[in-house]
């Protein structure tokens, strides 16, 4: 079976949109305002979470696109 391959541009690009997903959604959780109800918290804590699971997981990806690309 063949292995995927792609670019250095790819790659850091994949790697830049990770770590803004992580700036982004850590930002958010931090600003959020006091007198929402607790399903606003509660929908936006999962938002927070799933976004920085798919951050990781595209990050992950990147990182081996890299390592791959080297050699």
């Amino acid at each position: 079976m063949d292995s995927v391959k792609t670019t250095r541009r790819v790659a850091g690009f994949l790697l830049v949109v990770a770590a803004f997903m992580v700036f982004e959604w850590i930002m958010l959780g931090f600003n959020l305002a006091d007198g929402h109800p607790k399903a606003f918290y509660v929908v936006h804590g999962i938002l927070i979470a799933v976004n920085l699971l798919l951050a990781l997981v595209i990050g992950l990806i990147a990182w081996r696109f890299l390592r791959t690309a080297d050699r």
